[in-house]
């Protein structure tokens, strides 16, 4: 679906984006992350066919992003991270205006328009000025406006930006709802949404592509058993410093009730030492189990620090 090859975009002597190589298969929800400044907008709008690289080339479904700039935008929709939408008008006639744009068929267009507004969840807002919406239904507007004529690629830039946490969960939904008709990229701030959302996710950082993978595989490597969950039935003045004593072990906090979280030298595997020690001890072993890195954590760090000068 999309496949993109040593793409670069410089703004003056700023490199915004240098040498990207990924791809994404049809079907996929995949998560483009990255500090402010990384890259990810203009590498959204290059695929968006509203600019044009420095060099390399993007393809969408076997389409140049800039040689067949109108084709592929025939094939996609975008969700900007600003939603263009005229607060004078209501929102079907807002519709109405954006399927003509899009050339959908005059006879296809009410049809159309019935189909984005019950997929958004905005029938009960049909009637309604642009200008009177809350900021959720403003957000699920512009995806309605990029699902017209059935575009199998979209391409959204923070479509939960400024929402609060119900809106947040709605739009997830309505995301969640088109991974079968659908092939989605998008960016976010929101990892916890990313983690549910995607199947997949890219984090760029400086403008280069550090991470590719799914959420659970990137967490499993960051990982790798340096991060260990513990139930042990002992002395609590005793079991902390016997663990912490493991060749190894950088350190041991306390959750209480017999519950011990055990770091260690990133990539150590110490489970087989940590169990050994607690029997040897005679104390209950109750767990015994690794714990796996969120995605915030997976992303702090690979994204030690943000640029100092943000993406024009």
């Amino acid at each position: 679906m999309i496949e993109v090859r040593d793409l670069s975009k410089s703004y003056g002597p700023h490199l915004a984006v240098s040498r990207l190589d990924f791809q994404v298969a049809a079907g996929e929800i995949v998560g483009f992350l990255g500090p402010n400044g990384a890259g990810k907008t203009t590498t959204l709008k290059i695929l968006a066919g509203s600019l044009a690289p420095s060099a390399g080339t993007a393809r969408i479904n076997g389409l140049d992003c800039v040689t067949d700039s109108l084709a592929v935008r025939r094939s996609l929709g975008y969700v900007p991270e600003n939603v263009a939408i005229y607060p004078d008008l209501t929102v079907g006639q807002f519709l109405r205006f954006a399927a003509r744009a899009k050339g959908v068929d005059a006879k296809a267009e009410k049809g159309e328009i019935e189909r984005v507004l019950a997929a958004c969840g905005l029938a009960e807002v049909r009637n309604k000025l642009v200008a009177a919406l809350s900021k959720g239904f403003r957000q699920r507007l512009g995806l309605a406006q990029a699902l017209l004529n059935h575009p199998p690629l979209l391409i959204l830039d923070e479509p939960t930006i400024g929402l609060d946490p119900s809106q947040i969960v709605e739009i997830r939904q309505v995301i969640k709802n088109l991974e079968t008709d659908h092939t989605v990229m998008l960016s976010s701030h929101i990892l916890p949404e990313v983690s549910q959302l995607c199947h997949r996710v890219i984090i760029i950082n400086r403008g280069q592509i550090v991470a590719s993978d799914t959420p659970e595989n990137l967490s499993r490597q960051m990982g790798r058993g340096s991060r260990v969950h513990m139930t042990v039935g002992g002395p609590a003045d005793q079991v902390a410093p016997a663990l912490q004593a493991v060749s190894g072990v950088s350190r041991v906090i306390g959750q209480g009730d017999g519950r011990y979280l055990v770091e260690a030298d990133h990539g150590r595997e110490l489970r087989p030492q940590l169990a050994q020690t607690v029997v040897a001890r005679g104390w209950e072993l109750l767990e015994l189990k690794a714990q796996e890195f969120t995605l915030e954590e997976v992303f702090l760090d690979l994204v030690t620090e943000e640029p100092t000068e943000e993406e024009s």
